[in-house]
C-alpha cells in the first residue's frame, strides 16, 4: 500500500492511496462536518464497446451493458441494496456516464456501516437468466421513454450527426435491440473485467479518520488477480455528418444544441485544455457576455443559455444549448462571435472577472463534500489533482482563449434542433 498526502494551505489536504491490489482510494477529511459521502466507482462507461482484457483478443459487447450491469448490482440474494441502506438512514444511489459507473451514499451517521453495506453489494454480483430477462423489460421502457424525451433527444440527435464511428453517440442505456443480447454470461464477463480492484477507485470526503477508512476497505476489498483492460480507440475525422437535424416533439418553443467537433489526439484532453475551454464558453455565451445580453434584447432568446466543454476518452466537443423560435438565426450569431473573438481579441476586464468568479467558485466546492468527492472522481478518471483546478485558473490568459476558440468551426459545426410537433 503507498499513500500520498497531499496538502494545501487554504483548502486543506486530502490522501491518494494505492492498494496492492491496484485500487486508488482518495480521502479527504472534514472536521466538524455533519455529512460524509463516499463514492465505489469504475472506469467502464458507456462507450467501453470494444476492450481487450489482459492483453488477449478484442471483445466486442452489446451498446448499453455497462448501464445495465449498474441497475443489476443493487439486487442480491439478500434483498434490495435501497432497504440495506434505508435502515442506516443513508442515502444510495448510482450513475452510469459515458465514461464511468459509481455507486454513493451519503449519511449524518452509521458511517462504518453504510461503508461496509457500499463495499459488500458492488463487488457481490448477482445475475440469473430469469433476473436478466426481467431486466431487459424495465430497461426497454426506460429507452422508450428517452426516445420521447426532447432535451435528451436533441443532445443525441447532435452527437449522431458529429461522430461516425465513436460510440459516445449511442444513448447510454443502448437501444432496445442492443439490450436484448444481454444475458447473464455476458455480464459476468464485463462485470469481472471492468470491476477489477485495478480499475476502480474509491472517493470519500467527510468527518472520518483516513487510517481507520483505510483499514475497512483492506478488510473488505475482496482479494482477486488483477486484471489490464484497454478499450478499443476510435478514428474520427474533423468533418461531421451532416451540419443540421431536426425532428418534431411535443415542445411548446423549439430547443436548439449547437455543437463544434474538436479531433484532438491523445485518449483524453489535459485538465488545462479543460479548464480554458469552461472559461472560454463563458466568455462566449454567459450569462455577463455581450452575446448573451444581444440575444436577450433582441428576443432571439428568453431564458439562460447552458453551454459545457464536452469531452472524454477520445471525444470532444464544445456544447451550447437553450430555446429559442429561431434557433438558426442563434446559430449563426454565435459563429460570429466567435470570429469577433479571435479577429478583435478578448475583454481582457471580463477574462480576469470570469477567472476570478471560476477561482471563487473552486474554492467553494471543499465547502460541500459531495462536490469534493465529484471532483475527486474526475481525479480518479483523469489521474489529476485536487487542488489542480485553482492553480490552471491563475495561469490562463488571452492568447489561450483565442486558441481554444479558433477550434469552433463552421465546417465542425452541428445544430441540432427540436421543433413542436405540428398538430393534425
Amino acid at each position: 500500500m503507498k499513500t500520498d498526502l497531499i496538502k494545501n494551505g487554504l483548502l486543506g489536504d486530502y490522501s491518494v492511496t494505492t492498494l496492492d491490489n491496484g485500487l486508488s482510494v482518495y480521502i479527504m477529511e472534514k472536521p466538524g462536518f455533519d455529512s460524509c459521502y463516499a463514492a465505489f466507482g469504475t472506469k467502464y462507461g458507456s462507450i467501453n464497446t470494444k476492450f481487450c482484457r489482459n492483453g488477449g483478443e478484442e471483445i466486442e459487447v452489446p451498446a448499453g451493458i455497462a448501464h445495465f450491469l449498474e441497475h443489476k448490482l443493487f439486487e442480491s440474494e439478500e434483498g434490495d441494496t435501497f432497504q440495506r441502506f434505508a435502515k442506516t438512514g443513508a442515502y444510495c444511489n448510482a450513475y452510469t456516464s459515458f465514461d464511468r459507473t459509481c455507486y454513493i451514499f451519503s449519511c449524518s451517521s452509521n458511517f462504518s456501516a453504510n461503508l461496509d453495506i457500499l463495499l459488500d453489494f458492488v463487488q457481490t454480483p448477482y445475475f440469473t437468466a430469469e433476473t436478466v430477462k426481467k431486466e431487459q423489460g424495465i430497461i426497454a421502457q426506460e429507452i422508450k421513454m428517452y426516445e420521447d424525451n426532447p432535451g435528451w433527444r436533441v443532445f443525441f440527435n447532435l452527437l449522431r450527426q458529429m461522430y461516425e464511428n465513436h460510440p459516445v453517440k449511442i444513448d447510454i442505456a443502448g437501444t432496445v435491440e442492443s439490450i436484448s443480447e444481454i444475458d447473464d454470461k455476458l455480464l459476468f464477463e464485463c462485470y469481472n473485467t471492468f470491476y477489477n480492484p485495478a480499475n476502480m477507485f474509491i472517493c470519500i470526503a467527510g468527518n472520518i479518520k483516513t487510517a481507520e477508512v483505510l483499514s475497512q476497505i483492506e478488510k473488505n476489498i475482496k482479494k482477486v488477480e488483477r486484471v489490464t483492460v484497454k478499450s478499443a480507440s476510435f478514428c474520427e475525422s474533423k468533418m461531421v455528418k451532416n451540419n443540421f437535424v431536426e425532428q418534431s416533439l411535443e415542445v411548446a418553443k423549439p430547443l436548439f444544441c449547437l455543437g463544434f467537433k474538436d479531433v484532438f489526439s491523445g485518449e483524453r484532453l489535459d485538465l488545462k485544455s479543460r479548464t480554458v475551454a469552461g472559461i472560454a464558453l463563458e466568455l462566449l455565451c454567459g450569462d455577463c457576455s455581450a452575446l448573451y445580453r444581444r440575444l436577450q434584447d433582441s428576443g432571439l432568446i428568453d431564458n439562460e443559455l447552458s453551454a459545457e466543454h464536452f469531452q472524454g476518452e477520445g471525444y470532444s466537443a464544445f456544447i451550447i444549448e437553450g430555446e429559442s423560435e429561431n434557433p438558426k438565426a442563434v446559430a449563426e450569431e454565435i459563429k460570429k462571435e466567435i470570429k469577433s473573438f479571435i479577429k478583435n481579441g478578448v475583454d481582457t476586464e471580463l477574462l480576469d472577472a470570469v477567472l476570478k468568479a471560476a477561482y471563487g467558485d473552486a474554492v467553494k466546492r471543499f465547502d460541500n463534500t459531495d462536490s469534493i468527492v465529484t471532483d475527486m472522481i474526475d481525479c480518479a478518471i483523469s489521474s489529476g489533482g485536487l487542488f489542480d483546478t485553482a492553480h490552471i485558473l491563475k495561469e490562463i490568459n488571452e492568447q489561450d482563449i483565442i486558441a481554444c476558440l479558433s477550434k469552433l468551426t463552421d465546417e465542425a459545426s452541428v445544430l441540432s434542433v427540436i421543433t413542436p410537433r405540428k398538430e393534425k
